[in-house]
């Protein structure tokens, strides 16, 4: 197999830098903390004793420095699994593709990605302003299945698509789970539960306007199957990260429980509180 990417695979800005992210391999650390928000990147990078690189592209911010003598980024990803594939597969360019000769390196070089998000429990015992680790993890969004390699299984995807009940929305599932071997940074987390990642914001998350859910006894079904939270992101920077060679890690903060009818009266205050944990525990 040749080796050499063509130009309308690997597309690349005028400067050499990756076409989404913006990025040049040097703007990378080998640490890269994920948040939806572009907002949310300032609020990580002011507690960086020294930044020296931003960039910005659409929804894609990123700031690179260090922190207590340790290199890091954090980045922006916007909404949804979409994005999470142009930001996966671009920051595995960034450090396992030669952009000039646009060929494969030949050592594999394994990013640590730590999302940091919030989400909505569907566990009427998961309290609001509490912060929740993602173990498994399912998509309901297809993405991974238009990767024919991924294929992952354990006890909670078998007891999910055996019990799962809309036949309709099964042939799209797909399963993964945390990185095992870096889960030791959020071991004491409050709570560590199964995450269902959405394709949408309103229908998929149970959410009724003009337009009906499928079933609005969905959330509660979910809950039925294992699942803790639900977000729109998680399943697929796991399923790529396992793809790719990465290692990734979600922790989010349960800013509502759609079970008790709560939304965190503070979120501004937890999501501070989930950073500051979060950077307490991977740089040391």
């Amino acid at each position: 197999m040749l080796n050499k990417l063509a130009a309308s695979e690997l597309v690349l800005n005028s400067d050499g830098s990756v076409y989404h992210l913006n990025l040049l391999p040097g703007d990378l650390a080998p640490k890269v903390i994920l948040v939806g928000d572009p907002d949310r990147v300032p609020k990580v990078s002011k507690y960086f004793d020294r930044i020296e690189i931003k960039k910005n592209k659409r929804e894609f911010y990123t700031h690179t420095g260090t922190l207590r003598g340790e290199r890091i980024t954090v980045m922006s990803t916007g909404i949804g699994t979409e994005n999470i594939d142009i930001v996966m597969n671009e920051l595995d360019a960034l450090v396992n593709i030669d952009l000039k000769e646009k060929e494969f390196k030949t050592n594999h070089e394994s990013l640590e990605l730590f999302r940091l998000g919030t989400c909505g429990s569907v566990n009427p015992d998961v309290q609001v302003d509490q912060m929740l680790v993602t173990q498994n993890v399912v998509g309901l969004d297809g993405l991974l299945h238009f990767y024919p390699d991924y294929e992952f299984e354990n006890d909670f995807s078998r007891n999910f698509m055996t019990k799962f009940p809309y036949d309709k929305i099964k042939p799209m599932l797909y399963f993964s789970d945390w990185a095992a071997d870096i889960s030791h940074y959020y071991k004491d987390a409050k709570y560590h539960g199964n995450t269902a990642t959405f394709p949408g914001f309103y229908a998929p998350q149970g959410r009724q306007l003009r337009l009906k859910a499928l079933d609005d006894q969905f959330l509660e079904t979910l809950n039925g199957l294992g699942v803790t939270n639900f977000e729109m992101e998680t399943s697929a920077i796991y399923g790529l990260a396992k793809l790719l060679g990465h290692k990734a890690l979600t922790v989010n903060s349960v800013i509502a429980n759609r079970r008790r009818g709560e939304f965190s009266a503070d979120h501004q205050k937890s999501e501070a509180n989930m950073i500051e944990w979060v950077l307490e525990r991977i740089i040391k």
